[in-house]
């Protein structure tokens, strides 16, 4: 039973006004009390002075007396008063009751079940309050965890890819570009595939590399990465817009450091009825970075303008 650590006074007073109701002798009442496991200590001196003189003392003062010494008692008592509540609350059988006692005994008995209920009410809503508060905390420390330590992802992508300038070989450097990036698109959780080659079914060798694969608003891309001194051309983009009319409802992203040449941007765009690439400038993936940015939703703009307005290579 859910019920506060003390009797609380509205409790405590009909317990003693129901209590005696429910017995007819004063041995019965201690006997009550002894049934719900009061200690000898707490109920001896009582039924002393009821034993020597009956008259000195009245049910009411027993019932007072004990259930004083129990509430003040604090948590050791705790499943005492929690015992006798129990008992008052599911008494049925009235006739231990003077038969002129019997009706106001019922109607305290039900009296008391109200008021505990609602305080039981009271109890589960205010631990359904403490619950939810409790798990809010946790909830929001473990979003705090969770942003810091991308925070920290981030800021190592960041001096990831500055590095990335102070290379001079190409290929290394190029290869590098794919593994920074592709932590980058990790850390927004669009990551699908880094990376990797497919071989010929006849022993050709390798005869296609991805250079990462991504997934944005339920749309695979794949993506295309190149760190070349000279700009992207036709030659470039047609073949990354080749693997995707290869593979049916896939799109594609082409990243370069240097600019794309102006046919290759008219291939792209004519292109479009067919299969969706976006093209992207190397620095703008810098600016996101440096500005600490959100990557998908300069990507999600860039989809858009190329779908609406046939801008393969839209900035802002």
């Amino acid at each position: 039973m859910n019920i506060i650590y003390h009797y609380p006074p509205e409790v405590f007073n009909l317990l003693v006004d129901t209590i005696p109701l429910l017995f007819r002798s004063k041995n019965d009442v201690i006997l009550f009390f002894r049934g719900a496991g009061v200690p000898s200590s707490f109920i001896n001196d009582v039924e002393t002075k009821v034993r020597v003189n009956r008259d000195s003392i009245s049910k009411y003062e027993i019932v007072r007396i004990i259930l004083t010494r129990i509430n003040e008692a604090g948590e050791k008592t705790l499943r005492e008063r929690r015992e006798v509540l129990k008992r008052v609350v599911e008494f049925e059988s009235f006739s231990s009751c003077w038969p002129n006692d019997q009706l106001k005994a019922k109607g305290l008995v039900t009296e008391i079940q109200k008021v505990v209920n609602v305080k039981d009410s009271f109890t589960r809503m205010n631990q359904e309050r403490e619950n939810e508060a409790a798990k809010n905390r946790i909830d929001y420390q473990e979003k705090i965890v969770k942003i810091q330590k991308q925070r920290a992802e981030r800021d190592e992508i960041k001096r990831e890819f500055n590095g990335l300038f102070t290379m001079q070989n190409p290929h290394k450097r190029g290869k590098a570009l794919e593994n920074v990036l592709n932590k980058l698109f990790n850390s927004y959780g669009m990551l699908v595939k880094e990376s990797f080659t497919l071989n010929g079914n006849n022993g050709e060798g390798i005869i296609e590399q991805i250079d990462g694969v991504i997934e944005i608003d339920n749309r695979i891309f794949l993506v295309e990465m190149k760190w070349w001194d000279k700009p992207i051309g036709v030659g470039e983009v047609s073949h990354h817009l080749i693997r995707i009319f290869n593979r049916g409802h896939a799109s594609g992203i082409f990243i370069s450091a240097s600019q794309f040449t102006e046919p290759a941007k008219t291939v792209c765009r004519d292109s479009l009825s067919k299969a969706l690439v976006v093209l992207v400038n190397l620095v703008e993936i810098s600016r996101i970075l440096e500005q600490d940015g959100d990557l998908k939703e300069m990507l999600r703009t860039k989809i858009k303008a190329a779908i609406i307005n046939r801008k393969p290579l839209y900035t802002e």
